[in-house]
């Protein structure tokens, strides 16, 4: 399985679409940071499956800030990141990912790509795909068993 991931879009959805057409995706992932974009992108590519959360530019009330996923074995939580407050460290999401048992934690928030294994769980955060000078994406791969995450620039 091969999957997007992208956050804090801010109403760049050209980036979005590019994005997708470069990784070739099974599954898209929004975390947050412009609801309406995750809509438009579910709309330009209706076969692609979309799940998302909201972050804190976005005011839905009955959306929950995070959502946990089973896929391929591995145990998935996504979120935007200002409910664990990933901007000062990432102290609450280890818990976090202690407590669930966590394969992956998905978050954005902070604008800046990361990749860090930390014991069995995965933190991975694609940074703003809706940045104006450097946007970036992630990937997830899950193949037998095996989990896999990276940052990507987008060119």
């Amino acid at each position: 399985m091969d999957i997007l991931v992208l956050s804090d879009s801010h109403g760049a959805v050209a980036p979005m679409v590019r994005a997708v057409e470069l990784a070739i995706p099974d599954l898209i992932l929004h975390l947050g940071d412009c609801w309406r974009d995750g809509e438009r992108l579910r709309d330009r590519f209706p076969d692609i499956p979309l799940e998302q959360v909201p972050g804190n530019c976005d005011f839905l009330s009955d959306a929950p800030t995070e959502q946990l996923l089973v896929l391929g074995g591995k145990r998935i939580l996504m979120c935007h990141g200002h409910t664990y407050r990933v901007k000062t460290s990432l102290l609450l999401a280890g818990f976090a990912a202690e407590e669930q048992q966590l394969d992956l934690f998905l978050f954005g928030h902070t604008h800046r790509p990361l990749v860090d294994r930390r014991g069995r769980t995965l933190f991975l955060n694609p940074g703003s795909i809706g940045d104006a000078v450097r946007p970036s994406y992630a990937t997830v791969t899950i193949r037998d068993g095996q989990l896999d995450g990276r940052t990507w620039w987008l060119t």
